[in-house]
């Protein structure tokens, strides 16, 4: 009870809040902003490199060289400079100091005509998926349907189906509503969906071909020309554009591999580069696969192409001394000097006394939130947080609510209704309350409202949960996030998420924070006292691509990576802007969803873009919303300006086709 009248005197009306602190601040957001931005593309360009092939050094020769590369650099954006950076400049202002009226910027939503139209094509492929369930059950005929009938002479079953699929034996494990999306309207479009490479995931990748002969039930591999036997198709593959042929797999060793292990034996300072494949192939039995711009992996600083250069040697080496797998959890036999150094650095980097790796991304989130949240703890959580963080917090235990997406006032409007009420029946106070949000949200494109978020956490003393998946290393001019962009010290976040697999080159995450939270995870987290620890040439992986950003490897390669990756994104969104495309996000984000809305947009434009060479992620419901279904086009540094110009010719000529302008017109 005293609690409670406690934060009954406290309480302070919203209305007054906000219009101090905005009057207090919108006099000098406008000049601060504007300046901050200036100064950082000034810094960046100044610091801008151009893009070489030769093998990073540390020695002082290779520095001047440097230096001179920079004397004689010239901008590929100079003729839109300009215009980009005013851009971004107007939609950082935009961002951190919003209107009275608290709308940042003129919300992206859906054309009455777009709308009606996907309502109208679900309801026509859930109708047809009814009726073709409902013959397929009366006919006992069907893709779906295991009828388990035996052959009169021989009595063989039918080997496309398992016995686990007999009705008659099992009782089904899926009959519900997802089963039906899967089977009805996934099942349709799945050919764009996991596809397999055969390259690293650079710039460019070789998608491999595939065939279904079930409807797209499921999907095999071409492999090589010769498994197709129409001679005029084969013709086609051959002489197809963007078609390429990838040597397959046999457990050998080639002699180019044979040559660069024997490089790496010697310690020879330089590494011998792969030969490129041959264009032209075919005649070495080589699988059928399409050549295409990669717009949509998480190669955001580009170590993918350069990693001959910038990482294998330092990697390739660690093998000499460390396994592959530690075949342990960190808490047993599966900490190395790599893990201690890896959490080191990433503590220093950011600023925190202390930080624990894990060997998954996103298990990271989902054993880390259930560590720190228990029962009579309350959990409060962006509403367009990721998977893992949602996963996370229904396996804690902790009472969960929702905020809008990028709202301080709702936050603060929950906040302040919680502590008043307390726990639910009890109205006992809370135990701790964690507010968790993201750096950038990657089926948005937008960098989170990070000042507001601090401020209200900190007049609340509420915890605050940072998740940099993809905002660490992307952002900032030197790498360091959202909190660097947004201005915000490391301190005021109590528990800082990242993951290596995005603009690290690497695989696994981690949490940094206070040293005493950080000992608790180690000995109560499930990836660290259970899980088989980090493998030890990721760990010289991360550590490699880290010392790059942050400098320590003697070059400016760090600081050329993270400007080409500004500049690249920022362009690209400039121009799909202006194709009249409805484009979600924020400048200075390298991930920019596209609408597409209708459901047969999602396929006919996947399918188009790799006709023409282009390899994209498209997204659909259920992960986000059944009306906001979009493309995604990530953004590296690797890419050019040539590639990027390229790929928006033909994006402006797949919107013609498919009338995706939205943004102009309203039937598209």
């Amino acid at each position: 009870m005293t609690r409670r009248s406690t934060n009954d005197n406290e309480r302070i009306d919203k209305e007054e809040v906000m219009e101090r602190n905005h009057n207090s601040s919108r006099s000098s957001c406008d000049d601060s902003v504007s300046s901050s931005a200036s100064s950082e593309s000034s810094q960046l360009l100044q610091k801008h490199l151009s893009k070489t092939d030769s093998t990073c050094s540390s020695s002082s020769g290779e520095q001047s060289s440097h230096q001179d590369n920079e004397e004689e650099y010239e901008d590929p954006y100079s003729d839109v400079r300009e215009r980009m950076e005013e851009l971004s400049r107007q939609d950082k202002v935009l961002h951190c100091c919003p209107p009275v009226d608290g709308r940042a910027s003129e919300e992206v939503s859906i054309p009455f005509f777009a709308a009606i139209t996907t309502y109208l094509g679900y309801a026509v492929l859930i109708t047809v998926g009814h009726i073709r369930d409902i013959c397929a059950s009366l006919f006992r005929n069907g893709r779906y349907l295991a009828t388990h009938k035996k052959k009169k002479k021989t009595g063989e079953s039918d080997p496309m189906h398992s016995n686990s699929n007999n009705p008659e034996k099992y009782a089904p494990l899926l009959k519900s509503w997802e089963n039906f999306y899967t089977r009805r309207l996934y099942h349709r479009i799945q050919d764009c969906f996991n596809r397999p490479i055969a390259s690293n995931p650079g710039a460019v990748i070789d998608v491999l071909e595939r065939v279904s002969v079930d409807g797209n039930k499921t999907m095999t591999i071409l492999g090589e020309k010769d498994a197709v036997g129409n001679e005029h198709i084969q013709t086609k593959y051959v002489n197809g554009a963007h078609v390429t042929f990838c040597p397959r797999y046999n457990g050998t060793r080639s002699k180019q591999q044979e040559q660069e292990q024997e490089v790496t034996q010697q310690q020879q300072e330089e590494v011998t580069q792969p030969q490129p494949q041959d264009q032209n192939g075919g005649d070495d039995g080589g699988r059928i696969a399409r050549k295409c711009l990669n717009l949509g992996s998480y190669n955001y600083l580009g170590f993918a192409d350069d990693w001959q250069t910038s990482c294998r040697p330092a990697v390739m080496a660690s093998l000499d001394n460390y396994p592959v797998s530690c075949s342990s959890s960190r808490s047993e036999c599966g900490t190395t000097a790599l893990h201690k150094q890896v959490e080191t650095l990433i503590a220093s980097y950011l600023g925190k006394e202390d930080a624990i790796v894990y060997n998954m991304g996103f298990n990271t989130n989902a054993t880390t939130i259930p560590a720190l949240m228990h029962k009579r703890d309350l959990l409060l959580s962006d509403e367009l947080n990721h998977t893992s963080i949602v996963n996370g917090a229904r396996a804690s235990g902790a009472d969960i609510r929702t905020f809008r997406h990028n709202d301080a006032d709702h936050l603060e409007d929950i906040l302040r209704q919680a502590i008043v009420m307390g726990q639910p029946r009890t109205r006992r106070p809370w135990n701790k309350i964690v507010v968790i949000v993201e750096g950038i949200y990657s089926m948005e494109g937008e960098y989170c409202n990070l000042k507001d978020i601090v401020r209200v956490c900190k007049r609340y003393k509420a915890y605050l949960y940072l998740d940099e998946a993809h905002s660490i290393g992307a952002m900032g001019l030197t790498g360091r996030g959202c909190c660097e962009y947004t201005g915000v010290d490391t301190k005021d976040v109590h528990l800082l998420m990242g993951t290596f697999t995005k603009s690290f080159g690497g695989m696994g995450g981690y949490i940094a924070g206070d040293r005493h939270v950080i000992n608790y995870l180690r000995k109560n987290c499930a990836a660290s006292a259970f899980h088989n620890s980090l493998s030890p040439i990721v760990c010289s992986q991360v550590l490699t691509s880290l010392k790059v950003i942050m400098g320590q490897d003697g070059t400016n390669t760090g600081k050329q990576k993270l400007t080409s990756l500004r500049d690249n994104s920022n362009y690209f969104r400039m121009r799909l802007t202006d194709m009249g495309l409805h484009i979600l996000g924020n400048y200075d984000s390298p991930i920019m969803p596209m609408m597409l809305y209708n459901p047969t947009k999602i396929a006919a434009f996947s399918r188009e873009c790799l006709k023409r060479g282009l390899a994209v992620v498209v997204v659909g419901f259920p992960a986000v919303p059944i009306l906001m279904s979009r493309a995604r086009f990530c953004i590296s540094a690797g890419h050019t300006r040539e590639q990027l110009d390229c790929a928006l010719d033909q994006i402006d000529e797949i919107a013609d086709i498919l009338k995706l302008r939205y943004a102009i017109s309203t039937f598209g």
